[in-house]
């Protein structure tokens, strides 16, 4: 009996200690032994390993980011480490679940024993049952990666936008941090939620809603979290627009601060860029004296800019621009400084020529804009050699620029021009057939039909040259009036502009134009001749296109108070560039109009003195009996150079004839051609 009893108890004794015991596969919440070194084992560490876990996992996260080519913006591939610092323990949060997060969620929800701290003699799992000791808390619960602990409800709702836009879930992010910018009683976390806001509207594509969150960041000022990654971010803005003057106005404003090491010369470039602007659209409101302070700031701001930054050959060219405006309003005056300013504006092209050479290594954006700026080069080259009466240099210049080009058809009018200055009147009418193919017919060249007047009259050929002049008359004598109607209305700046959109919005759709609308269409194409219209016309146009993109969103954010309030900030910015640009199409068109003008009423001389010519002519033939002639055939050859094809003109347009034509002309004076004879004659000798 006794031993049974004594069996009893040693069974009893036996079931208590295994109920007692910690079990070996027991799980604990955010703890993963199986990964643990030695020095690390114990309840208080176990919180460390836990944020080493995630530190790694977030490691991972903007490794894959930035392997997404394509995909991944400029702004995360430059988010400098004072953005980072700026961002604070919220920013640096991971986004990814790692595996001790996982088993944190899905732990049972009863209380489970938590092992006391073994001691540092301790060669066993680290658990010690002989002893009894504070149990430690048990670590606190995170959801999705994001760590809750010792922070506030408020302060959990910005770190859960936060890790939405980690998570890549823009919209999401942009909705629950404007649900914390309309609560007044999160003051304190506003500027942090507009900073998520603003970048994450970058990532959804709405570059200019997100220009309009960071412009609101940088109004704080200096001392505020995020004012210096706000700047750098609208380079970041510049980049992506097509028109990078949109944020030219905002860097204006902040000129006086000091700018990232990394930005600094692309914030130099682009200030100067700002009072270039400014400073042509002062010369164009006659006020010179303002626009020579500007003008000196582009000078001063392209100096600062080393030669071996990539900003430099764009900054020698607005150098080289503002010498030659120097120069034209200096030597008007007689001064040997203007002379000085145009050597200085010929130098800085012919640098600008020389880094801007095709050459291997350079990506495929950094060699298109190359080639645009050598255009550019070559084209103020050319109007500079012009400009000082030699006309052959230019002829040089304006030949290197590519056919097909965005300068190209410029290049071939202003050789034109070059070639009837030095007598090449063959080569100046092939250029004006090229421009005058119906490839070409919405093109704006009102000054062609009189240059091609002008050679038909010095080569007294007065019965073509008037009819070339009444076929001016008729096609621009209508869009004269129409200027000047327009003009003469004196609407609001904005109202010009709408003028234009309407031709734009009709040319879009299709829809059915009237002769009216036809004349305006060539005052629209006139108005884009100027660069700083069209790229803010290109600018509102990219606008328009944002705020139609809302329609395409989900409906959560679609019908949302955010999109609501980015709609309407979106229309105020329209409303302000449409003015920029009214202002701007009302001083081209009220230029254009003073040019058309002018041509009218050369036109007009031209006009006159063919009739006088033809008139004595006329006289001088009646007095001789009809034995008097002033035109005659001149001898002419259609040989070509050996790698050449002569293929004779029968009012036919191929596209890969376009700017090799060159017009024969076969008659005309005989006093030019007798003048001829005599200096051929004189060279033989």
């Amino acid at each position: 009996m006794m031993r049974s009893f004594r069996l009893i108890r040693l069974a009893v004794l036996g079931l208590v200690l295994a109920w007692t015991a910690p079990s070996f596969a027991q799980s604990f919440e955010g703890l993963d032994l199986g990964s643990q070194s030695k020095k690390k084992r114990g309840g208080k560490k176990s919180s460390g390993k836990t944020t080493s876990a995630k530190s790694s996992s977030s490691k991972k996260k903007k490794g894959k980011a930035s392997s997404r080519g394509k995909a991944t913006a400029p702004a995360e591939e430059e988010e400098s480490a004072s953005e980072a610092e700026a961002s604070g323990p919220a920013e640096r949060t991971p986004v990814e679940s790692t595996p001790a997060a996982t088993s944190v969620q899905q732990a049972p929800a009863t209380p489970v024993p938590t092992p006391a701290s073994p001691p540092a003699s301790s060669g066993g799992l680290g658990l010690d049952l002989t002893q009894e000791s504070p149990k430690p808390a048990a670590p606190t619960m995170s959801f999705e990666a994001v760590d809750v602990s010792g922070k506030t409800a408020d302060r959990q709702r910005l770190e859960i936008a936060i890790s939405l836009f980690k998570n890549d879930e823009y919209e999401k992010a942009a909705m629950a941090s404007h649900e914390l910018l309309a609560d007044p009683k999160l003051a304190g976390l506003h500027t942090e939620a507009r900073y998520v806001l603003a970048k994450s509207l970058y990532r959804m594509g709405m570059y200019h809603s997100s220009l309009g969150e960071f412009s609101k960041l940088l109004a704080l000022g200096p001392s505020t979290k995020f004012f210096k990654t706000s700047l750098e971010w609208l380079f970041f803005i510049s980049r992506k627009t097509k028109n990078e003057t949109v944020i030219l106005d905002e860097i204006a404003r902040h000129a006086n601060q000091e700018f990232p090491e990394k930005y600094r010369n692309e914030f130099r470039y682009l200030l100067a860029r700002y009072h270039f602007v400014r400073g042509r659209a002062l010369d164009q409101v006659g006020q010179p004296a303002e626009a020579d302070k500007s003008f000196s700031e582009v000078k001063r701001l392209t100096l600062l800019i080393p030669k071996e930054d990539p900003f430099y050959p764009r900054a020698r060219y607005l150098d080289g621009i503002a010498s030659f405006r120097n120069g034209s309003r200096q030597k008007d005056a007689a001064s040997k400084r203007g002379n000085g300013e145009m050597l200085a504006s010929v130098e800085a092209m012919k640098e600008v020529v020389r880094l801007t050479r095709p050459m291997p290594g350079k990506s495929a954006e950094q060699a298109k804009l190359d080639k645009s700026l050598r255009e550019l080069a070559f084209m103020q080259l050319a109007r500079t050699h012009y400009g000082m009466q030699q006309n052959r240099y230019a002829l040089f210049y304006l030949g290197k620029v590519e056919r097909g080009n965005t300068q190209w058809l410029e290049s071939l009018f202003e050789a034109s021009w070059a070639n009837y200055r030095v007598g090449q009147y063959e080569q100046a009418l092939g250029n004006l057939i090229t421009l005058s193919s119906p490839f070409f017919r919405e093109e704006y060249f009102p000054e062609a039909l009189i240059l091609k007047a002008v050679i038909y009259y010095e080569n007294c050929r007065y019965r073509e040259s008037n009819i070339i002049l009444q076929d001016f008359e008729r096609t621009y004598l209508p869009v004269h009036d129409q200027l000047e109607a327009l003009v003469k209305k004196n609407m609001e700046a904005s109202e010009y502009y709408s003028v234009l959109s309407e031709v734009q919005k009709k040319n879009k759709e299709g829809l059915e134009k009237n002769q009216t609308d036809f004349i305006l269409e060539r005052i629209l194409r006139l108005a884009l001749t100027d660069q700083d219209l069209r790229k803010t016309n290109d600018s509102i146009l990219e606008l328009e296109g944002e705020m139609d993109a809302f329609a395409g969103r989900g409906d959560t954010f679609k019908y949302s108070e955010l999109s609501k309030q980015l709609l309407e900030e979106l229309k105020v910015q329209r409303v302000a560039l449409i003015s920029k640009a009214g202002i701007m199409a009302k001083g081209k068109l009220e230029t254009e109009l003073v040019a058309l003008k002018q041509l009218l009423a050369n036109g007009l001389r031209i006009k006159f003195e063919t009739t006088t010519k033809e008139k004595e002519f006329l006289e001088e033939q009646l007095k001789a009996g009809g034995r008097t002639a002033i035109v005659k055939k001149y001898r002419y050859s259609v040989a070509v150079a050996d790698d050449q094809l002569y293929w004779p003109y029968e009012g036919e347009y191929w596209r890969d004839e376009l700017g090799t034509y060159q017009y024969t002309l076969t008659k005309g004076c005989i006093e030019r051609d007798t003048a001829n004879r005599s200096m051929q004659s004189a060279e033989a000798m």
